[in-house]
């Protein structure tokens, strides 16, 4: 536990660091002068056609792999959910499972009964890959989702690679969530990482800079990138304090940054009802710390720790992204 909490800290305090340094170039800058904000997607999706190895390619829309994995990495089951209740909005279907035993211990990660139509079956734990092609979007997409494997990383990662590499895929983002000292009253912070300088040069996101642990998501970011692939990291902080599932608010935070990064704007119906689910989990978690005057007090001291270094989620730029992101979702008006 010692070791896992260390972990914590590290990444929260090197998230905190890039977050105040691009507050600071941003503060610096004229009030008046109009923000020029940065299409993602689109930079992303050109950097990847341009560079694709066949000249043929070039007008294809390349494919992105968007992986969560059950487990360590998926603090209030954020990430998980955020990347199956994507997948599912835009109508991801089954391509293939990953089913070898031999990389799960069936006493920690259990096979569940479940019911279907043709009556009550096992379920074993897995790896499922997702396929999808949304009309408006930039990219093709994978989508994976499984339980971070017991034995065998190794041989896991290269298997999964090598089902990217089938399916022609030009980068992957691994989605992860973390508990950290954060406040659940504030928007819960979530950010891009990537190994790669050209990503980080063309995105604007920072290198990560943690060292210690770490589980599959950061095996399988790493060796994606030694094996050529552009790969990014997308994790959020889940507070500590309420981390167990489900965490809606943190699970909005996550696709809410898919959808800046693959270009395709969230269902507004789902999205509401995410909304809303995480407003009533906010609610219910003020209702407790009411109940216990020590967690009020930790709560309120992490509130001031959090607004001095003045989170992005605060800032001009992210009240004009979230109105950007309404004008887009807007239907026009009737004629």
């Amino acid at each position: 536990m010692p070791t896992i909490v260390r972990f914590h800290q590290l990444w929260l305090a090197s998230t905190v660091r890039n977050v105040s340094e691009d507050n600071q170039a941003s503060n610096s800058e004229d009030p008046d002068t109009p923000v020029e904000r940065v299409d993602r997607s689109e930079l992303l999706a050109a950097h990847l056609r341009n560079t694709a190895a066949n000249g043929d390619q070039q007008s294809a829309r390349p494919t992105v792999m968007v992986l969560a994995f059950e487990g360590w990495n998926d603090a209030g089951g954020a990430a998980s959910t955020a990347v199956r209740t994507v997948a599912q909005a835009f109508g991801a279907e089954l391509v293939e499972k990953l089913t070898d035993e031999e990389y799960y211990d069936f006493q920690f990660s259990r096979p569940k009964i479940a019911r279907n139509p043709a009556g009550r079956e096992i379920v074993w734990p897995s790896t499922t890959i997702l396929h999808a092609s949304p009309a408006n979007g930039e990219f093709d997409l994978l989508f994976v989702h499984g339980v971070e494997p017991s034995f065998r990383w190794r041989a896991y990662t290269a298997e999964l690679l090598t089902k990217a590499a089938e399916h022609d895929v030009a980068a992957v983002v691994l989605v992860g969530a973390l508990l950290a000292d954060v406040p659940h009253t504030r928007p819960i912070p979530a950010s891009f990482s990537s190994e790669d300088a050209d990503i980080q040069d063309l995105l604007d996101i920072e290198e990560p800079t943690y060292e210690g642990p770490v589980g599959i998501v950061g095996v399988l970011a790493h060796t994606a990138y030694q094996a050529g692939i552009p790969s990014l990291s997308l994790w959020a902080a889940v507070p500590h304090y309420v981390g167990q599932a489900p965490s809606p608010k943190a699970q909005l935070a996550l696709m809410r940054k898919l959808e800046e990064l693959l270009g395709v704007p969230l269902d507004p119906h789902q999205a509401e009802e995410i909304s809303e689910d995480a407003a009533a989990w906010e609610r219910g978690v003020d209702d407790l710390a009411e109940e216990d005057a020590e967690i009020a007090d930790y709560v309120k001291r992490l509130e001031e720790a959090t607004d001095t270094t003045n989170l992005p989620e605060a800032s001009g730029d992210a009240i004009a992204e979230e109105f950007e992101r309404y004008l887009r979702r807007r239907k026009p008006p009737e004629s």
